[in-house]
């Protein structure tokens, strides 16, 4: 039996938290999964879940807050303050502090850029 949603007010679409968005694309994208199916439950075309997977991915992505400082407190080597940030001294010439919110890739990537300068 075909199940029928019947919107009213002005809005005509349904609105999905983060959160939902989250988990269907998490159902969808398990092992042995099919993203047809998880749709088919969830009540959207598949083509949205990918859709989702995809802002999902690149919301993560951008800026996030680096400092580099010349600074002489930053330990010797790799050191880390309480959990607030990870200081990597460069040569005695510079520090780095890396929040802990920043994105692991991110964080490769800036260290990586630096070591070759």
């Amino acid at each position: 039996m075909a199940r029928v949603e019947l919107f009213s007010g002005p809005e005509r679409r349904r609105r999905w938290t983060e959160e939902q968005k989250r988990e269907v694309v998490a159902a969808a994208f398990a092992p042995d999964a099919i993203v047809a199916e998880v749709a088919r439950r969830a009540d959207v075309r598949p083509g949205q879940i990918y859709r989702w997977r995809q802002e999902l991915r690149s919301g993560g992505a951008g800026f996030a807050a680096v400092v580099v400082t010349a600074e002489a407190d930053c330990g010797p080597g790799i050191a880390s303050r309480s959990g607030e940030a990870i200081e990597i001294q460069f040569s005695g010439v510079a520090c780095l502090r890396i929040p802990p919110s920043t994105p692991p890739e991110l964080a490769a990537a800036v260290v990586q850029a630096l070591v070759r300068r």
